[in-house]
Formats: structure tokens, sequence, C-alpha cells
């Protein structure tokens, strides 16, 4: 598997060959440095290290400047690893675009979703919350019982109540590149793709 590091720009509309619209998140994806090379040898695994999106010197960490000036690429601000590359060799140092992806290729997109904060259980869970009938003027979107009487009097782990809701971790294991643009570095792809405008994602080959 092989990919790239980009950030997602924003979600618009195309229309197929019938006429039929076809809704795309439009992600600017690289350049990326190829910043270490990781062996089984001397990692104990395989793996490429990219860095994403170039930073002044103060506006970076020291490791990370350092880190970049041993390879010999601009500092960068992120760093994201992927399985070693199989369909090309690359090198410490390189730079990899968009061109590495195809139009029609079947690619899979990692981000972070939108963070909604502490949220109900209504909106959380979906819950259908209660009945507003004999005078219950404080229960439309109170979670109910918890279900636990004198035994074992202690509300079971994971149950579904109210708490923080978004910002983790989301994949999105199938989708398709739909156009390339080399020249400004975007890349069109199927459906959505978590996350807020400007947020990072990582587009991996399948």
């Amino acid at each position: 598997m092989s990919g790239l590091i980009g950030k997602k720009v924003r979600m618009s509309q195309m229309f197929d060959e019938n006429g039929k619209v076809i809704p795309i998140t439009v992600i600017a994806a690289g350049p990326c440095y190829v910043t270490q090379i990781k062996t089984k040898e001397g990692d104990g695994y395989e793996a490429i290290q990219l860095g994403y999106m170039e930073v002044s010197e103060k506006h970076s960490t020291k490791p990370s400047v350092g880190h970049c000036k041993k390879v010999k690429v601009k500092p960068v601000r992120f760093f994201r690893e992927f399985e070693k590359f199989s369909d090309r060799e690359v090198k410490v140092g390189d730079e990899l675009k968009v061109d590495i992806f195809t139009v029609g290729e079947k690619i899979t997109i990692v981000g972070s979703s939108k963070g909604r904060g502490f949220q109900g259980v209504v909106k959380r869970h979906h819950f259908g919350g209660g009945s507003i009938t004999h005078g219950q003027s404080d229960r439309q979107r109170a979670p109910g019982s918890l279900g636990q009487s004198s035994w074992p009097s202690r509300v079971y782990k994971g149950l579904r109540m109210a708490g923080r809701m978004g910002g983790s971790r989301v994949t999105v294991p199938t989708t398709s590149v739909l156009k390339i643009d080399s020249e400004r570095n975007l890349i069109f792809v199927k459906g959505p793709v978590p996350g807020a405008p400007n947020s990072l994602v990582e587009i991996k080959k399948i």
C-alpha cells in the first residue's frame, strides 16, 4: 500500500456522461517528501515516512527541523507512515505528488471526524426521547432509566449515555478517484470524507 497526506478542501459535485449528479470531495494532496525509510533490519517493520506542509523553522520544533535537515528537505508540519511502496522505488528526499494516483483507482481515506463536544443521548445515539403526555414537560430528550435496580447497584460499562461526540479517527474503506489536477495538486474523490475543511487526511492505495 502507498499513499499521500493531504487536507480536505471542500465538497462539490460532478455530472457523469448520463447527467447523473455525483457528490465529490476535493482534497489538496501533497506534495509530500520522503523523510525516512524504515526497514525490518533497523526498525522491525517496513514503512515509508512522509512529511507534508512546508513551514518555516521558527514555526516548527527543533527535532522536526533536525530530522528534515538530515534528509535535505524543508521543515514540514506533519509526518505519517505508509506501508512500503510496492509499485515504485523511492528514496529519502523524493517529492511525491498526486500523479501517483490514476483516475478510477480505488483508495482508502482516513481522517478525523468533526468534534461535536458534549452531546445528549438524542443527538449522540439517536434515542427517541420520552413522552410529553401526562405532564412530563422535562423528559423529551432525557435518557430515561439506566436499567439497574438493587442488583448490581451500578451502571454497566459501555451503556449509551450523554458524552463527548466526534473528533475520532474515521476510515472510508473504499472510494474511487474521479479526477486529478496535477497542476494544483488536487484530487477529486467520490463521496464524503471525514473532517472539516482544511483538516488532515491520509489517502492510501488499496
